[in-house]
């Protein structure tokens, strides 16, 4: 199933992008996401750049605003960078966890852009 409108618009007033904020500074946040059997963290928007690396193998369900929906199977250290998105390119998804053991995460979400033409642009 698809996410509905409702959550879709709900996700782009949702930046928690973890379980857990555990760190924030000027430059970026880090989050824990924790996912036991079964559970989902809801549908949250992606519209920084970031990356996240799982901790554990396991496998997920997702979500995404513009209709589709990825089985994912995650190995433990595999990561992930979305180093273009901003608040014009972002997204919005959720992700449940399909397998029998808990997915546990490690995000990292930046504040500010490298541009070429410009530096460092805080966004």
């Amino acid at each position: 199933m698809t996410l509905s409108p409702e959550e879709t618009l709900a996700g782009w007033q949702n930046g928690n992008i973890g379980t857990e904020r555990v760190l924030t500074t000027d430059d970026m946040t880090v989050w824990h996401l924790r996912l036991d059997p079964g559970a989902t963290i809801k549908p949250h928007r992606h519209d920084h750049p970031y990356f996240w690396t799982v901790l554990t193998d396991g496998t997920g369900l997702s979500r995404f605003d513009d209709g589709r929906e990825i089985a994912i199977t995650y190995k433990a250290g595999d990561t992930q960078h979305f180093p273009d998105l901003t608040p014009e390119t972002g997204f919005v998804h959720d992700l449940t966890n399909s397998g029998d053991t808990p997915l546990v995460f490690v995000t990292v979400e930046f504040n500010s852009i490298v541009d070429p033409n410009l530096g460092l642009k805080t966004i």
